[in-house]
């Protein structure tokens, strides 16, 4: 990445990006991970944020950015929030309201 006067910085969010991909390809049907515990997953455990870019801006084919959630429970600022539910609720994910159902047993933690 460059700015101003040509400085040069590491890109060390493109090695973030790929592990929480990697990470985020993992999460099996049925369950789901927070961003939380993604961004720790991938070594960052204070990147929560940063997941939720990730999640948000992500057209990668292959990668179910839909089973990212907030830590509460809820679905998060996902901008399909509609084909989110639909999609975990045809995983097999149930919902109380606009929360998961039983959301620390479908909780993945690898």
């Amino acid at each position: 990445m460059t700015i101003e006067r040509g400085i040069k910085l590491p890109n060390h969010s493109k090695h973030f990006t790929k592990r929480v991909l990697t990470i985020v390809r993992q999460i099996p049907i049925g369950h789901v991970a927070t961003y939380g515990d993604v961004a720790s997953m991938a070594g960052r455990p204070h990147a929560w944020r940063a997941v939720g870019n990730i999640m948000r801006t992500c057209s990668e084919p292959g990668i179910p950015c839909h089973r990212v959630v907030a830590a509460n429970g809820r679905l998060g600022g996902y901008n399909l929030l509609a084909m989110k539910f639909q999609l975990l609720h045809y995983e097999g994910i149930t919902f109380r309201g606009n929360r998961i159902k039983d959301f620390d047993k479908v909780r993945w933690r690898r």
